[in-house]
């Protein structure tokens, strides 16, 4: 504890660069894209298919999803290169974008601690 009742930390925080800011606001729109785009597809698109018998939404959603999926990794690889991140970390976050809700997820855990160093 310090003199003002605060408690150390033993990891000093370092404000982040502006090109890991920068990263950081890319993969955070290309998160909420891909979770978007994926909870469309499995809560519009896979019952309607399913359901209804109408396989449009998943024809054009689900090719476009996986496009976006594409651009979501490359986001995730951009920013876990420049905050240098570990593989095994930069791996579970890329994988998030494939789980409904997860993408939520990882975007709040990955980008909390970026934020509070800002």
């Amino acid at each position: 504890m310090t003199a003002s009742g605060a408690s150390e930390t033993s990891v000093p925080q370092t404000r982040p660069t502006p090109e890991v800011v920068a990263a950081l606001k890319r993969y955070r729109v290309g998160a909420w894209v891909v979770g978007v785009g994926l909870l469309v597809l499995v809560l519009v698109g896979m019952p309607l298919k399913y359901l209804a018998g109408d396989g449009t939404v998943v024809a054009i959603v689900g090719p476009i999803h996986g496009f976006l999926y594409m651009g979501y990794l490359l986001l995730t690889a951009d920013l876990a290169y420049r905050d240098r991140w570990p593989v095994g970390r930069a791996v579970l976050v890329a994988l998030a974008g494939t789980i409904p809700f997860v993408s939520f997820v990882a975007e709040r855990k990955i980008t909390r601690p970026l934020r509070d160093a800002a």
